[in-house]
């Protein structure tokens, strides 16, 4: 008597051309980026250095000012560490450089818009990121003891990247971030702006977790940047590195809401008598 052979199916045609035509439509859009990358940079008007002076963005001390609430609401999440979702959960053109379960990353905006559910659980992080003008994406990036996130390049230089630290390492000169040839050092709460476009790298050569509440603010640029920078995110929407990723996220949100609402519904539990 045979049995029936269950191996699986292998990828269908559509499956097929769907991944091949997102590895040319990524291709493309680094070449696009990277040939209008120079007259970016021209545009700017905050210069075009790795490390941004924070004098050009004033209106960020509000973070410093308030980083203890903001650490206090990244804790609650980080009790439900397990359901943070993986960078290249969320994302999956991060493969290369999230691996593992090494860096979790719990989304708060994404492309302008707030992640619905997500901010319920930051109340008062969303508060302060929904004053930020021109916020493009914000989150919580969790980063496990040990690992080094390998050299890679952001998309644009339309926009810069805030690192506000949260929970630093006590070996922080052991525990670094290098944009181009200049390093960065976390200090709990500090914040300080780079430009992502610049080879970048991160480790964390301790054995302690490192947070930080990394976000997105639009470059002050001259008109034709801003017409550029604004086109480019209008054309990314449209592609499946956003819509993919935004569904994720959407997912993402109602999987942790579910673990903190069983977390809460185990306490109440265990408090009833018997």
């Amino acid at each position: 008597m045979s049995s029936a052979s269950h191996e699986p199916a292998g990828p269908t045609f559509y499956q097929r051309f769907k991944k091949h035509r997102r590895k040319r439509v990524k291709r493309l859009g680094k070449w696009v980026m990277r040939s209008f990358s120079d007259f970016v940079g021209r545009q700017s008007l905050i210069g075009d250095t790795p490390v941004i002076d924070r004098g050009h963005f004033p209106h960020l001390q509000v973070f410093e000012d308030n980083w203890e609430a903001i650490r206090a609401e990244a804790e609650e999440i980080l009790k439900h560490r397990e359901s943070v979702p993986l960078f290249h959960e969320i994302s999956r053109d991060q493969k290369r450089i999230s691996t593992g379960s090494n860096w979790r990353t719990f989304i708060l905006y994404g492309f302008g818009q707030p992640a619905v559910k997500n901010v319920t659980q930051a109340p008062e992080t969303a508060r302060l990121l929904s004053q930020v003008p021109n916020l493009q994406s914000a989150w919580f990036s969790i980063l496990a003891p040990g690992y080094h996130i390998p050299p890679h390049r952001g998309p644009s230089k339309s926009f810069v990247t805030c690192h506000l630290g949260l929970i630093v390492p006590k070996e922080f000169n052991n525990c670094t971030l290098r944009v181009g040839d200049e390093t960065c050092i976390w200090r709990e709460g500090k914040l300080f702006v780079f430009d992502d476009t610049y080879e970048h790298e991160v480790h964390n050569n301790t054995d302690e977790e490192r947070v930080v509440l990394l976000f997105h603010v639009d470059r002050p640029m001259r008109f034709w940047g801003q017409l550029f920078g604004k086109t480019f995110l209008g054309v990314l929407k449209w592609t499946s590195y956003y819509q993919d990723s935004a569904k994720r996220t959407l997912n993402a949100q109602d999987r942790f809401e579910a673990a903190v609402r069983r977390a809460g519904e185990n306490l109440e539990n265990m408090s009833e008598p018997s």
